[in-house]
């Protein structure tokens, strides 16, 4: 479990974020061996009223049982102002979660609520899925280190619901407000995850969205079915172009020569210091990912 005050070193691998309800036992036992680097156990939009309950009790043995392996354990709790969302949180509190899912987060107010119940320790990422959250986006980052926020997790479906927008195969009505949770997230050093696409059978379609989250700046994408895991660590971890040009970049300013140099020539190429802090950033994703594999 991560302590809060000490955050995860930004190349851990979050290409894959996949939710599993907690209801499904079948669907626990897979997500051990799936090759996603996060699993969340959904309490919430997963789990019927009538399960909820039930559904906690698994979430809770299933993280405290162990097995995941290299994955980075979350369970979503249910929102605060429902009737399950106390318990939820009554419960995680010393489950071992690596961290808490919380969502409908529109202000800062409900992450000091979440916090207090959770009590010190367990790190909380945040689900921006309403327009009041995107309003309060800075207020709520300015809050991370206070509440132990670690993550900006996107709900693109509720917000698309909120707004009555139709975002298609572009998603251009929600591609302003992903700039503003990628910027945000920035402004604290938080991480950034992607919302959902709700295609399972069109492989260069979950592609396509997945490298448009890429270009857009986020760590990764939250899942909704495991066919969709292989497209998203594809196009999250650094391709083989990209970890070369970095191995180069890093080489270059070993030099000697530019051990005092702010910015160098490379290959025809205006190379600054900033670039040589991406080239180790994509050097330490990459042998994490090749570590995984």
């Amino acid at each position: 479990m991560n302590d809060r005050s000490t955050p995860a070193p930004p190349f851990r691998p979050r290409r894959s974020a996949l939710y599993m309800p907690a209801s499904n036992p079948r669907a626990i036992a897979k997500a051990r061996d799936l090759a996603c680097d996060v699993v969340i156990l959904d309490l919430e939009d997963a789990v019927a009223p009538e399960q909820k309950a039930s559904a906690r009790d698994a979430a809770v043995a299933a993280v405290r049982a162990g097995g995941f392996g290299y994955r980075e354990l979350v369970v979503r709790a249910n929102a605060l102002d429902t009737e399950w969302g106390a318990d939820d949180l009554a419960a995680l509190r010393d489950s071992g979660a690596d961290a808490v899912l919380l969502p409908k987060v529109s202000d800062v107010d409900t992450l000091g609520a979440a916090r207090r119940q959770l009590g010190d320790g367990i790190p909380l990422w945040a689900m921006v899925e309403s327009a009041r959250g995107v309003v309060n986006l800075a207020d709520i980052v300015d809050a991370s280190g206070a509440v132990g926020l670690a993550a900006l997790v996107v709900g693109t479906n509720d917000l698309a619901k909120e707004l009555r927008c139709r975002p298609g195969a572009t998603r251009a009505p929600l591609l302003p407000i992903l700039t503003q949770v990628v910027l945000a997230a920035r402004m604290a050093g938080l991480v950034a995850l992607d919302g959902v696409i709700n295609v399972l059978d069109d492989e260069e379609r979950i592609a396509a969205e997945c490298a448009q989250g890429l270009e857009w700046g986020f760590d990764g994408k939250t899942l909704i079915h495991p066919a969709q895991i292989a497209a998203a660590n594809r196009v999250f971890a650094p391709a083989a172009d990209e970890v070369a040009w970095a191995q180069q970049v890093v080489a270059a300013f070993d030099l000697p020569e530019h051990a005092a140099r702010g910015a160098i020539r490379l290959e025809g190429k205006m190379v600054e210091r900033l670039h040589l802090d991406e080239a180790r950033r994509t050097l330490a994703l990459d042998a994490a990912v090749q570590a995984r594999q």
